[in-house]
């Protein structure tokens, strides 16, 4: 496929004040709990011996997106996207019959935030989750991208599987008044190996960034079918599984998530259900919000949500391990000069910057009728500068943070990277001190993870 030039690093960058995840009452934000990847009855299987094939509905999935808007806000969730499947002429799926779904949705559930969406077959890639943002135009702008560039809309199999295709695609997103965001679903999924990528490879992922970077802001860092009783997450090759049922692009410290961050690239990660079929009822699957979460610094309302997962206010999280996250950049021994998540610190190359986390963990019991407890939390710092990303991490266990309530606390002192970077967190339930490859038939519940999104520290000139 052919990659464009990298757009500068300047073009890239948007500020984002301390006060974005302070308890300011002025402007109404909270973490809104949510997901953006839930498939309903409209994921249809296909009748392939007529001439178009006949969309059958429920072949995917049972649900109807009503049941889903249900289930979410049953589960604590105040968002979620709609995200059916494509296929020949599923276009006029979309407009025909999930549209008016979503609209019975919406008035069964009104207090979830419901977005128009779908799982975009991806020209020259796999999937990802299209999110159109709420307007008059929302059905025809989703109706119109899936006809004219999602993979298996035309008849002829393979026709359109063509990298150029999705840069056509996002370069036309992101003229469009409201634009879309698009988040990478299961980046290594078909990987054969650690680091040997299958249908995403990493080049494409900063291809399509780069064509439209306020566009394609991320990927799923923990992909969905986490009740998958054999392979979590349907990665099903033994040698490229998931980690702790985060991707192993996310997962590995310096690896290929870190190493685009070090590169400058505001680029995110969520969690997602991915959900089809619930293990209740026979499927792979939890809920929307019964096990994985996204969780963005929002009002509750459409557009600032969008705005939230754009600029990087958001962390992902599994099992409600914590409800609640503020990391931030400052400089050492001062007051005023910080920056929060998602948001970008300039300091001198000299100077000396604070991190600072907090966490919370739940008030009640997770959807497994579990409390789980932080074992230790590990933060993380990147630079770039030239080849791999240097790295340099520091764990915390329950000696070495602040307990105050539900409240976690930690800090850590030390140099401003000398080209810049960034600084990101995770943590877990388990003694794991990274996280370790899953195997068949472990138990979710028992290997729980958050991680956020990074801040960005760059130095001044």
């Amino acid at each position: 496929m052919r990659i464009p030039p990298r757009l500068p690093i300047a073009a890239l960058i948007a500020c984002l004040p301390l006060a974005a995840q302070a308890a300011d009452p002025d402007d109404g934000r909270r973490w809104q709990a949510g997901d953006h990847h839930v498939h309903s009855e409209w994921s249809v299987d296909w009748d392939r011996s007529t001439s178009p094939p006949t969309p059958i509905r429920g072949g995917d999935s049972p649900y109807t997106r009503t049941r889903n808007a249900q289930q979410a806000s049953a589960h604590g969730l105040t968002w979620m996207v709609h995200t059916d499947h494509g296929g020949p002429g599923h276009s006029a799926v979309t407009r025909d019959h999930a549209w008016p779904a979503l609209q019975e949705a919406r008035r069964a559930v009104p207090a979830l935030i419901q977005f128009n969406g779908m799982e975009f077959d991806v020209p020259g890639g796999e999937h990802a989750s299209l999110i159109i943002a709420p307007g008059p135009e929302e059905r025809d702008q989703l109706v119109a991208i899936e006809r004219e560039y999602g993979r298996t809309e035309p008849l002829e199999p393979g026709s359109r599987d063509d990298g150029q295709l999705m840069l056509d695609a996002l370069a036309h997103m992101r003229t469009l008044p409201a634009p879309p965001l698009v988040l990478v679903n299961h980046p290594s999924r078909s990987a054969t190996g650690i680091g040997r990528w299958g249908a995403v490879e990493p080049a494409e992922l900063r291809a399509w960034h780069d064509a439209a970077p306020r566009v394609l802001v991320g990927m799923e860092g923990a992909p969905g079918h986490q009740a998958a009783p054999v392979h979590r997450g349907l990665y099903r090759n033994a040698a490229a599984p998931t980690f702790g049922g985060f991707d192993q692009m996310t997962a590995e410290v310096g690896g290929v998530w870190d190493a685009m961050l070090a590169e400058g690239r505001r680029f995110w990660i969520t969690a997602t259900s991915d959900s089809h079929v619930n293990l209740r009822d026979g499927g792979r699957d939890f809920d929307p919000g019964q096990y994985s979460r996204t969780y963005v610094w929002a009002r509750h309302e459409a557009g600032d949500i969008l705005d939230g997962m754009r600029a990087g206010r958001m962390f992902a999280v599994t099992g409600d391990l914590i409800d609640a996250l503020e990391l931030t950049v400052r400089a050492a021994g001062e007051t005023g000069q910080a920056a929060a998540m998602g948001g970008t610190l300039v300091m001198p190359a000299a100077g000396t910057m604070r991190v600072e986390l907090k966490v919370r963990q739940p008030a009640r019991p997770n959807f497994n009728g579990q409390r789980p407890m932080l074992d230790h939390i590990e933060l993380i710092v990147g630079s770039g500068g030239g080849g791999e990303p240097r790295m340099a991490t520091r764990r915390f266990g329950p000696d070495d943070w602040k307990s105050e309530g539900r409240w976690r606390s930690l800090s850590w002192e030390l140099p401003v990277p000398r080209n810049g970077g960034f600084v990101r967190a995770r943590g877990t339930n388990t003694a794991e001190a990274a996280p370790l490859p899953d195997v068949p038939g472990e138990d979710p519940w028992q290997d729980l993870w958050f991680y956020s999104n990074p801040v960005f520290v760059e130095v001044a000139p």
